[in-house]
């Protein structure tokens, strides 16, 4: 299988993959055994995968419930945005924008509908409202903002859906 990176995935790469996407932190001799090749091999093929883009990063999911103790609840939201103008330069500019703000964990151009979709993750509601004054409401090309707050988070997770065989 071969993808636009020009990065073909063979069983192995997919089953290294695979096992990433549970979990990251797995050593090289753990994966390695998981995939039935040697150490040195799982090395270089992981190596391959995150130089061709194929592995953006990797990061640690932190649990919010039990940091809450620390940080407060906080407050996750996920919000709809339409735009007054959508040409690719309105576009880009907008996501450009928000993408550099820290409190924004995700950001979705969608359609049809609102033109982005963002979930944003701020410490209460006067954070909240700072974040709609500094991305929202100070471009003139934001026509409107649709919120919703979660209350519970009944699954959260990052995996791409692999095929088994390339």
């Amino acid at each position: 299988m071969e993808y636009s990176t020009g990065t073909k995935l063979d069983a192995i790469d997919l089953l290294l993959l695979d096992a990433l996407q549970q979990d990251s932190s797995l050593s090289n001799q753990s994966l390695a055994e998981r995939a039935h090749i040697s150490p040195p091999t799982c090395l270089r093929r992981v190596k391959r995968l995150v130089e061709d883009g194929v592995i953006e990063r990797q990061i640690a999911i932190l649990s919010a419930d039990r940091l809450a103790h620390l940080l407060g609840h906080g407050l996750q939201a996920i919000v709809e945005i339409t735009l007054e103008r959508q040409g690719e330069e309105a576009l880009t500019a907008f996501e450009q924008r928000v993408v550099q703000d820290g409190a924004v964990q995700q950001c979705y151009r969608v359609s049809p509908g609102p033109d982005f979709v963002l979930i944003v993750q701020t410490r209460d509601m006067p954070d909240y409202l700072a974040l709609t004054q500094r991305l929202f409401t100070s471009d003139a090309n934001v026509r409107n903002v649709k919120t919703y707050f979660s209350t519970k988070r009944g699954k959260f997770g990052a995996q791409i859906p692999l095929p088994s065989k390339p």
